[in-house]
């Protein structure tokens, strides 16, 4: 095994389609939740530790050798909102996409194969890791993440927020990160004992809300 494949995966310039939304961060900053580092940084750790933590386990469970089906269809249960269900699976063609012509495996053509649409981003990304010789918690963190440093960059786009703050925030999540995946590996490893009950359902209603209503805009600078 080698962690080089971690970087590539989650390397913002990996052309899995995620510099293209930002995870809630675009209707936070029109309704005043975001407005600095500071309130960047709360987000983020809500973010984190409720839709991350969710997305995470799955990727997690599906880099262990869980059923990938089966987590795409504990995915659509945790996803109530049809514009967030439509994005994780956009997101998920665009990752299978850059993961088969980047980790080739039979289990990435028999995923593409049975969803043809699309599954669910993380599950793409977990079985993307496993491809690539990674753990569980790797896919974790990749997520982990993934789901802090999307908002983090749209909002350097959006506010004109100084690089160095942005990323000053996410370093200051750091132990945030590592408990996150930690709970999200721990959940994986209960799956073939326990089944998809076993992953988290954290939820952030707000950002459910906030997603649907931002899919009607006609005018806006990311995809979600």
């Amino acid at each position: 095994m080698s962690r080089a494949a971690l970087l590539v995966l989650a390397d913002g310039r990996f052309p899995a389609g995620g510099h293209a939304h930002s995870g809630g961060a675009e209707p936070a900053v029109k309704a005043g939740r975001i407005k600095d580092a500071e309130t960047l940084e709360k987000f983020c750790r809500g973010r984190l530790h409720t839709s991350g933590l969710t997305s995470a386990s799955l990727a997690a469970a599906a880099a262990a050798g869980c059923d990938p089906l089966a987590l795409d269809e504990a995915a659509d249960a945790r996803t109530p909102v049809p514009a967030l269900r439509l994005t994780a699976r956009r997101l998920g063609r665009q990752m299978m996409r850059a993961a088969r012509a980047t980790w080739p495996s039979a289990e990435l053509d028999e995923l593409a194969a049975a969803r043809p649409r699309g599954a669910h981003q993380p599950i793409v990304l977990g079985l993307a890791a496993r491809s690539a010789g990674l753990t569980a918690l790797d896919a974790a963190y990749a997520v982990a993440y993934e789901n802090v440093g999307g908002p983090a960059t749209a909002a350097v786009r959006l506010l004109s927020l100084d690089p160095f703050d942005a990323t000053a925030v996410l370093a200051r999540l750091a132990a945030d990160l590592d408990h996150v995946a930690a709970r999200a590996a721990e959940a994986a490893e209960r799956v073939p004992l326990e089944g998809t009950d076993a992953l988290p359902a954290a939820s952030a209603p707000l950002l459910d809300i906030t997603a649907q209503q931002h899919a009607t805009w006609p005018v806006r600078l990311f995809a979600s």
